[in-house]
């Protein structure tokens, strides 16, 4: 999966500010700097995929599409800030 366009990482940057302001979070993070953020974390997705795609068994490394893989990713990422964030996103996960 290729890094995201800086179109695409706009369009993340905005959905966080929503979603941030929508539930009303509040962070210590400027705009730009919540902007930076996520490219970094882009980057850091494509530096590091070959060595999570690696961690993974090998049925799943061969038997999982790219999106596969990384929806169980974020859902186990979420799960991990807990199971009612989780349905926020997800919706119903038991």
């Amino acid at each position: 999966m290729a890094e995201l366009s800086t179109e695409d990482r706009q369009r993340v940057w905005r959905g966080l500010m929503r979603y941030m302001s929508n539930v009303r979070q509040t962070t210590t993070l400027s705009k730009s700097e919540l902007q930076d953020t996520v490219s970094a974390t882009d980057t850091w997705i494509e530096n590091n995929q070959s060595s999570y795609n690696s961690a993974l068994p090998a049925i799943a490394q061969s038997g999982l599409s790219t999106a596969q893989k990384t929806l169980l990713f974020c859902a186990v990422a979420l799960a991990r800030v807990g199971i009612p964030f989780l349905r926020q996103i997800f919706g119903e996960v038991e």
